[in-house]
């Protein structure tokens, strides 16, 4: 269909979808997911005020800390308004140009978050395999530098895909499947020309999930390498201990992404909650375990939230 200016037709607003094939118990879906952000937003927010306030959390393992927890606060507020409004308010419409801003928000901040993790690995690295010059090499200015460069790559890498699928025309309808909005899932809703959003799409993932979790491996490849040739077990262990709270942090980021994947290429008749869930999972679970993770696993994170729990 064509608009009198002759611009391809695109829908004033978009239909959300909450949890497909389920008419009741939309109440404790929304207490479920009201849940989660508390989590979210208290752990990630109570993170970053004690690497703020507590002297001995300023070193760079926990400024790489904070940037993750600053990231996933902005996963959870990328999500927030129109999850909220579509299980809380059963309000499930969204304007196109704002579920394009949705969209380049959540898979900017999901990409960070890659990033995020590889610089943490980086960290990891220098912190156990040349320990005398891990100040000089993790100096203020250049984790200020890496935090930027992150930054950037996201940025400019995902910047286009809002112009791309600006420039299609939508003609299946305006419904998506998701309660937020997602690059395949408009995908699915266009009818023109797709091929450069796929291929780039495809680039994407690769230059970054892909990259990033190969240069991971690799830092803990070297890393155990190193853990292996200390003589002493203790120190073995206690050396790998501190990594502890960054592998689970990887797992719990990439083990949805790989699910996922894996659905989309071998199941493909999965029913569409299967999806729904999975991406629910991805985008969920990560913010909400981090906080969690690095408070059970880090003693100086433990100790810090002790100390205010003391001073209350």
């Amino acid at each position: 269909m064509q608009g009198l200016n002759s611009s391809p037709f695109q829908p004033a607003t978009l239909q959300l979808t909450g949890i497909p094939g389920m008419h009741t118990g939309q109440a404790w879906v929304a207490l479920v997911f009201c849940i989660l952000y508390l989590i979210s937003i208290l752990g990630n927010l109570s993170i970053l005020a004690l690497v703020i306030r507590e002297p001995a959390l300023h070193q760079p393992m926990y400024y790489f800390l904070s940037m993750l927890s600053l990231n996933d606060l902005g996963v959870s507020f990328s999500t927030l308004p129109t999850v909220l409004a579509t299980f809380c308010f059963n309000d499930r419409h969204v304007g196109f140009d704002a579920c394009l801003v949705q969209m380049f928000f959540i898979h900017t901040f999901s990409f960070m978050e890659s990033g995020i993790l590889l610089a943490m690995s980086f960290d990891r690295f220098v912190a156990i395999c040349d320990p005398l010059h891990y100040a000089t090499v993790l100096t203020h200015s250049r984790i200020l530098t890496i935090g930027l460069g992150i930054l950037t790559k996201s940025f400019t890498t995902l910047f286009p895909f809002p112009f791309l699928v600006k420039r299609l025309p939508f003609c299946k309808g305006n419904v998506l499947h998701h309660s937020y909005c997602l690059h395949p899932d408009l995908m699915k809703v266009a009818c023109g020309d797709i091929h450069v959003n796929n291929i780039y799409g495809l680039f994407v993932i690769v230059f970054t999930y892909g990259v990033d979790s190969v240069f991971i491996l690799l830092s803990y490849a070297l890393i155990l390498r190193a853990v292996l040739a200390i003589a002493s077990q203790e120190q073995r262990l206690k050396a790998l201990n501190t990594c502890m709270s960054h592998i689970c942090a990887v797992l719990a980021f990439y083990v949805p992404i790989i699910a996922v994947s894996m659905i989309h290429r071998f199941w493909k008749s999965a029913p569409p909650v299967v999806h729904v869930m999975m991406s629910n999972v991805y985008l969920f679970v990560p913010p909400m375990l981090n906080p969690i993770i690095y408070s059970v696993k880090t003693r100086e994170i433990r100790r810090g939230i002790l100390k205010l729990f003391h001073k209350s």
